[in-house]
Formats: structure tokens, C-alpha cells, sequence
């Protein structure tokens, strides 16, 4: 696994979190994970029991996705023949849904959103936490869907299918790891919604470029010379 491809995955997941149509919806989603309510400026809810289902609902969309990381992973392998074709393929549409979440297209049929799973239930618990998790990770919106779509991409042109496997899951603690603090935090204030949701536009645009850019290196064959390079400032010498 090279350094190039953690570094996206790792931004994809956290810009993914900060996504216009994700981080607006997470009081809802403690809020239905908790049984909680809000009360005053504040969501009101134990800690401890937040960080538990927090972590349940985490470990939900992190198997989903992990999953996806190996399916892809498989399927390039399965393609490895013709690497350069998947990965010329894989780079062109990773430029597409980059140039989509940037706002410089404007694709209606990249709009989608599945749903898999039911997210409706009276009874809260660890269990029906990371169920809610699957639902998640199966049931993405569109912002999240051409971020985790270019990752899954991404994995696909790995070497092997741990590779893809660990890209997915670098790319869950992305997304895992802001939905655990900013969880905390509204148990404080809600006033943390107001002043990051200014910035959403500017993230959702800057990880759509970061996007294009991985795609145009990996579409022109420079990946693999970029981590090549770059690895000879992690290797240790004994």
C-alpha cells in the first residue's frame, strides 16, 4: 500500500464526514442512536453511553465498506492482465465524480442514494446501533457515494486484496473518527454545527479536486513513481 493512496483515503473519509449532506444530519443520528433529545443548546445524553453506540454505529458502515475494499480489491485482480486499462479506466472516473463534488459538473445520474436496510426501530442497543452502521454504509448519499466510489477504485488497482482491504478501512476511520469527537461535542453545544457548516461548501470542493487530482496521476501512470519516490523518506535503513 502506498503512502499517496492512505493519504486520500484517510482526507476522503474525514471530507466525506464534513460532506454538505452528511455532517448537517449527525444530531439525528445521535439522536436516534442514543434514544437522546435535544434540550436547551445541547444534545442531553451520558457519555458513556454515546461513546458506545458511537462505536457500534462505527463498526456498522466500517464492515460495509471493508467488504466493498475487498470485492474491488478482487475484481482488479481478477483484471490484473489489462492493469494498465483498469487503471486508466479507474482514473477517468475518479476525475468525473471529483469534477461532480467540486461543482464543475453537475450529473444528475450521479445523484443517487440506495437504501439496503431499514433504519426505522423503537428498540435502542449496541445491536440495533450497528445496524443503523450497515444501513449507513449501505445506504450512503451522494456526496459520500462519489468519495467512497473513488476509493473503491482505488482499490481496485491495488496489488492485493489486503491492500484494498486496508484502504477501506483507513478510509472508515476517516469518516469514524470526527463522528466520535463531533458526537462528544454536541453533548456540550450545537453551536459547533453553525461554524462548520460555513465551511462545508469550501471542504466538499477541495476534497472533489484533491479527487481529480489523484484521478489525472493515476490515469497518466504516475502513481506508482510518486509512492515510489515518497517511500524513500518512510523506509528505515538497519
Amino acid at each position: 500500500m502506498n503512502n499517496p493512496t492512505i493519504f486520500v483515503a484517510l482526507i476522503a473519509g474525514v471530507l466525506s464526514f464534513l460532506s454538505p449532506c452528511v455532517f448537517p444530519l449527525i444530531p439525528a443520528y445521535v439522536s436516534h442512536l442514543t434514544g437522546s433529545f435535544v434540550q436547551g443548546n445541547k444534545i442531553n445524553v451520558e457519555k458513556k453511553l454515546l461513546m458506545i453506540r458511537s462505536i457500534s454505529f462505527i463498526l456498522g458502515f466500517s464492515v460495509v465498506f471493508v467488504a466493498m475494499g475487498a470485492s474491488a480489491s478482487f475484481i482488479g485482480q481478477f483484471f490484473a492482465g489489462n492493469r494498465e486499462l483498469v487503471e486508466k479506466l479507474s482514473g477517468l472516473l475518479i476525475i468525473i465524480f471529483g469534477l461532480q463534488m467540486a461543482g464543475v459538473l453537475t450529473l444528475r445520474f450521479l445523484m443517487f442514494e440506495k437504501k439496503l436496510f431499514n433504519t426505522e426501530t423503537s428498540k435502542k442497543g449496541n445491536v440495533s446501533s450497528f445496524l443503523l452502521g450497515l444501513a449507513f454504509g449501505s445506504g450512503w448519499t451522494p456526496c459520500v457515494g462519489l468519495a467512497l466510489s473513488s476509493i473503491l477504485l482505488l482499490a481496485g488497482t491495488s496489488e492485493t486484496l489486503y491492500s484494498g482491504m486496508l484502504l477501506l478501512f483507513i478510509y472508515s476511520v476517516g469518516l469514524g473518527i470526527p463522528f466520535l469527537a463531533i458526537s462528544v461535542m454536541l453533548t456540550y453545544s450545537l453551536g459547533i454545527l453553525k461554524k462548520i457548516n460555513r465551511w462545508l461548501p469550501l471542504l466538499s470542493m477541495i476534497n472533489g479536486w484533491i479527487l481529480v487530482a489523484m484521478g489525472l496521476l493515476l490515469f497518466i501512470g504516475q502513481l506508482q513513481k510518486i509512492s515510489a519516490w515518497l517511500a524513500q523518506f518512510t523506509s528505515f535503513s538497519y
